[in-house]
């Protein structure tokens, strides 16, 4: 006999829960596939996703089972891959007639995808209106909703409190402070932060370069200038090369590592074994951080990298787009306008400890990262992949911040940032796209 959907449920959650007790984070395939036995549907869904943590699929299961239970002809199923092997994996499968008919995406495939066609617009769906102005600012960048985001994403600074207590220091409120900080360790010959090979450095870079734009008199009117190339960007990103490659230069990272190090996996690790003051990586990595059960207490606070206080970098996240060539269109949308409904959407931002991308910009209530609210809304943040910025900055910076890991100075990565700018202006130009 084949399960019902109900059963399924009962039977998949003690598998998730195993996966949270053994700290399962391996890049490997989590699918969700709901047989629904003795219920007849008329449609099968497939969502696809970079999603595969314990806690997120689960979040992602009650909603699939909840959507299932108001639209009983329906059958979904979610195929989640870990990031960046995610992305590749889509554009193949998109590229091959073969696309899912829900995925998510970020910043760079919604350039590339919505000018290719492939992206539905979602412009319909009754839950807009519960977005916030922030977060509709970013979907409607191009002048369609290409995707609705189903949370606020931001980027920390992680301290080990209890080992500054030991070594008489304290967590850092300014560039100042840190600097001081920093320094004390590699006196001590501690290499005092963890930093991961992919997000850590290139948020750094962005928050440094990108939040005079953000406190211009007018941002809009920057932001578009960058785009157009009107404003040099690698002019405006040139103080955050620098203060990378101050930080590696004084041994406050250990660049070798970090080019081993994969986000919030082996960051994670090293951090939790107690002898690191400070880790850079995403806020919602809380969750996983706890399940290594760290004998120590944490905090996770705005960058402090300026002369004045902190800097916050956000991202409108994990976007969730229907395919255009789906065979199910309208259940698809369906689906997403389903996820988006504020319930729905609370334990999926709960889960990945970040800000709802709502009207009412709630974060998950962990304790350790309450000291981020304010930056939301007290204009000391930066967007880290704005979709009006017509560039994929996002993965640019990586690639730059990657190079000085392996030896580049900051000046040689602004050089890289321009190539890669130039190229990719190219390429645009070749497909027809704006």
């Amino acid at each position: 006999m084949r399960m019902g959907r109900r059963v399924w449920a009962l039977l998949l959650l003690p598998a998730l829960l195993l996966g949270v007790l053994s700290g399962c984070n391996e890049s490997k395939n989590i699918v969700f596939e709901a047989d629904t036995g003795a219920v007849q549907h008329q449609t099968d869904l497939t969502f696809f996703g970079y999603k595969y943590e314990a806690l997120n699929v689960m979040a992602i299961e009650d909603a699939l089972h909840g959507y299932m239970d108001d639209y009983p002809g329906v059958n979904i199923a979610y195929d989640g891959i870990k990031s960046p092997d995610y992305f590749s994996v889509l554009e193949k499968r998109l590229s091959t007639g073969n696309g899912d008919d829900i995925f998510m995406v970020d910043h760079e495939r919604v350039l590339k995808l919505s000018g290719q066609g492939q992206l539905a617009d979602l412009s319909d769906l009754s839950t807009l209106e519960n977005f916030s102005d922030l977060a509709r600012s970013q979907m409607a960048a191009d002048g369609t909703i290409d995707y609705l985001p189903t949370s606020i994403s931001a980027f920390g600074l992680y301290c080990n409190t209890a080992l500054l207590k030991k070594h008489g220091q304290k967590i850092p409120e300014n560039l100042a402070e840190l600097e001081a900080v920093c320094d004390y360790f590699v006196s001590q010959k501690i290499i005092p932060i963890v930093a991961n090979n992919d997000i850590s450095l290139k948020t750094v870079v962005l928050a440094k370069g990108l939040l005079p734009v953000y406190q211009s008199a007018d941002p809009a009117a920057r932001i578009a200038r960058l785009s157009s190339g009107q404003d040099d960007l690698t002019q405006v990103l040139a103080p955050g090369f620098s203060l990378v490659e101050k930080m590696l230069r004084r041994g406050w990272i250990d660049a070798d590592e970090a080019l081993n190090t994969a986000k919030t996996k082996d960051d994670l690790a090293l951090f939790a074994a107690g002898e690191r003051p400070f880790m850079l990586t995403g806020v919602w990595a809380v969750p996983r951080l706890r399940e290594l059960e760290p004998d120590f207490s944490f905090e996770v606070r705005p960058y402090p990298i300026l002369d004045d206080g902190s800097v916050l970098v956000i991202n409108i996240d994990t976007r969730v787009s229907v395919n255009a060539d789906s065979p199910h269109v309208e259940k698809a949308k369906e689906f997403v306008e389903y996820l988006t409904q504020k319930d729905v959407m609370w334990e999926f931002v709960d889960s990945q400890c970040s800000f709802s991308p709502l009207k009412d910009n709630r974060l998950s209530e962990d304790q350790a990262i309450q000291s981020i609210s304010p930056y939301l809304t007290n204009g000391r943040s930066v967007i880290g992949a704005d979709d009006n910025l017509q560039l994929p900055i996002w993965d640019l910076a990586r690639q730059c911040t990657v190079g000085m890991l392996q030896g580049d100075s900051a000046e040689q990565a602004t050089a890289r940032m321009q190539l890669l700018i130039d190229q990719w202006r190219a390429q645009q130009t070749e497909v027809g796209t704006p």
